[in-house]
């Protein structure tokens, strides 16, 4: 099948940050692929020149650049050298974020027995660290926040430019025993409706994708047993998904070009698309 084409975007500047990762290095191929300069951003130097490399070889035009997306300092090195090596940019990409155990419980309802029975095994709401929490809605939270103060300055007032953020099905139904992810995918959500609203004014467009339950090489212990077999979390995942399977990295290019190219999505603005299979708009019943 071949792939549609969209001339409109091509010459761009694409800041893609958390591009060492499964799904944003994924963004940042498909976005090469359309003629985009690419920029990777991540902690990881290592992660980030992979992907470049790997974008590169295949004839598109990418730079890696390590940065700390928690450091406003660090954040605008990151412009300075993407400024500097491929222009100002055109379409800057949130996708810096994850979870962190600290943030986590270990089973999905509290039990009497869990405070009753105390087990280093067994972390209730009650045993979750401040620390941990503070870090998982930093990383997603201001891990938005300070790439978008740092690269949007040259945005504003620019033709066609505009924000993704990555949201997640967390944000409308909370998962089980992960609050502080939840809460903070909620809060992108939220603060994507914000900027759209602040910078509607300069013609900068804002909107997010929350992604259902995808399978990559990275949450493939989670969700699959040794033998191969569903898990039990991922047995309610793929019960409660009408499309009967987990989503690739493949099922976001649409989706992502759409909201980039002004001439499909040109008056959207403050909108979250779902891509889940369905998984939001299931009851249950």
């Amino acid at each position: 099948m071949t792939k549609m084409q969209h001339e409109n975007l091509r010459g761009k500047v694409a800041v893609v940050t958390g591009a060492g990762g499964v799904l944003c290095s994924g963004f940042a191929k498909t976005l090469a692929e359309q003629g985009v300069k690419v920029a990777v951003l991540d902690l990881r130097l290592e992660a980030a020149q992979s992907v470049a490399d790997e974008i590169n070889a295949a004839g598109g035009m990418a730079i890696a650049v390590a940065c700390n997306v928690l450091e406003q300092e660090s954040m605008e090195a990151a412009r300075a050298e993407v400024n500097a090596k491929l222009g100002t940019c055109d379409i800057l990409l949130n996708g810096a974020g994850g979870n962190h155990p600290k943030g986590t419980t270990s089973k999905d309802t509290l039990e009497m027995d869990d405070l009753k029975n105390i087990s280093d095994d067994v972390k209730t709401f009650f045993d979750m660290e401040a620390k941990g929490i503070e870090f998982v809605f930093n990383l997603n939270f201001l891990g938005t926040l300070l790439p978008t103060q740092a690269f949007a300055k040259d945005m504003v007032g620019k033709k066609d430019a505009c924000i993704i953020n990555i949201s997640s099905m967390n944000a409308y139904r909370p998962l089980t025993r992960i609050p502080a992810y939840s809460a903070a995918k909620a809060a992108i959500k939220n603060f994507t409706e914000w900027m759209s609203v602040h910078f509607a004014d300069v013609g900068l467009r804002v909107n997010a994708i929350a992604p259902g339950f995808f399978s990559t090489a990275q949450n493939k212990a989670l969700l699959y047993n040794p033998d191969g077999s569903l898990s039990a979390r991922s047995e309610k995942i793929i019960s409660h998904t009408p499309m009967r399977r987990f989503g690739t990295p493949e099922d976001l290019s649409g989706t992502l070009l759409f909201l980039c190219d002004s001439t499909y999505s040109g008056f959207i603005t403050g909108s979250t698309i779902n891509v889940d299979g369905g998984f939001l708009a299931y009851s249950g019943v």
